[in-house]
């Protein structure tokens, strides 16, 4: 199943609602540190609400780190950017695939764009910046779970 990786958060609230979207869809989350505030912090409660504890959650000290997790386990790097070369539903997403979002400040560094395996971008109205990344995270990670049919199984009500 294809992974969620978030790159040094910036802001508790969006970490939070992206943790608790994974958790609903039963996506495991990479958080690559430093974040720009205590990832334990209270803060990720108030929007990943009683998720959090359902979330798969691995954390790495660095990119450094992160790159070396990935190395081993062979996932394809896809960063989601406003300077992607590919509309994200253009895209053919694999299982073993790790969707990295960047700070909402800053993205990432051109370091982390060299290292991405593709870059794929949300189509947006002319000048128009960028999509919160939470909602980026749903979109694109939503779309990679439609087309390697990872989604879980919905148990309907009874009727």
């Amino acid at each position: 199943m294809p992974r969620l990786a978030i790159y040094q958060p910036d802001i508790p609230q969006n970490t939070g609602t992206m943790l608790r979207l994974a958790a609903c869809l039963g996506v495991p989350v990479e958080i690559i540190e430093p974040a720009a505030f205590d990832v334990s912090d209270r803060n990720l409660r108030r929007s990943g609400m009683d998720y959090l504890n359902r979330a798969a959650i691995t954390r790495h000290i660095s990119w450094r780190t992160f790159e070396e997790w990935r190395q081993d386990a062979k996932g394809r790097l896809i960063l989601t950017t406003t300077k992607g070369a590919v509309p994200y539903a253009n895209f053919a997403y694999s299982p073993d695939d790790i969707i990295l979002v960047g700070r909402e400040s800053a993205g990432v560094p051109e370091e982390v764009h060299r290292a991405a395996d593709a870059r794929v971008v949300i189509p947006m109205q002319p000048g128009l910046r960028s999509l919160n990344v939470a909602v980026t995270a749903a979109m694109i990670l939503g779309e990679a779970l439609r087309q390697t049919n990872t989604f879980p199984q919905a148990i309907l009500p009874e009727t």
